[in-house]
């Protein structure tokens, strides 16, 4: 499997284990310094995010990932996509599509999301 492809995958498996809340699966991709850049500013990091979904404070019933395209530079990549995503967020329901950022490194334990930003767009 190229590098890409092993992104990619990573990437997908990440907004399956968002729907599914599968906190094993978010908490092994999810890297320790994880920054999680809100679209209203709000920045988290990994420990935020995990414990908003055992609280049950945020949930997914949608999650999907497409129109993806993976950059390499060394251990790093970045991958730029479109986010399709139904679900809550504390007080606010959600159902939106936005372009994200997201950026992986290469660790001992494999590919791990260390950060990511969207910006929710008009459906095209």
């Amino acid at each position: 499997m190229s590098i890409a492809a092993a992104v990619f995958q990573a990437e997908e498996r990440l907004a399956r284990a968002h729907e599914m809340m599968d906190l094993a699966i978010i908490a092994e991709l999810l890297h320790p310094n994880y920054v999680m850049l809100q679209p209203n500013g709000q920045i988290e990091n990994r420990q935020d995010v995990l414990d908003s979904y055992r609280s049950g404070e945020r949930h997914w019933d949608m999650a999907r990932v497409g129109d993806m395209t993976v950059r390499l530079a060394g251990e790093t990549a970045t991958v730029t996509g479109r986010w399709w995503a139904i679900g809550q967020n504390g007080a606010e329901y959600f159902d939106y599509a936005a372009r994200f950022l997201s950026v992986w490194v290469q660790t001992d334990q494999g590919w791990r999301n260390i950060a990511y930003s969207s910006v929710e767009i008009s459906e095209e």
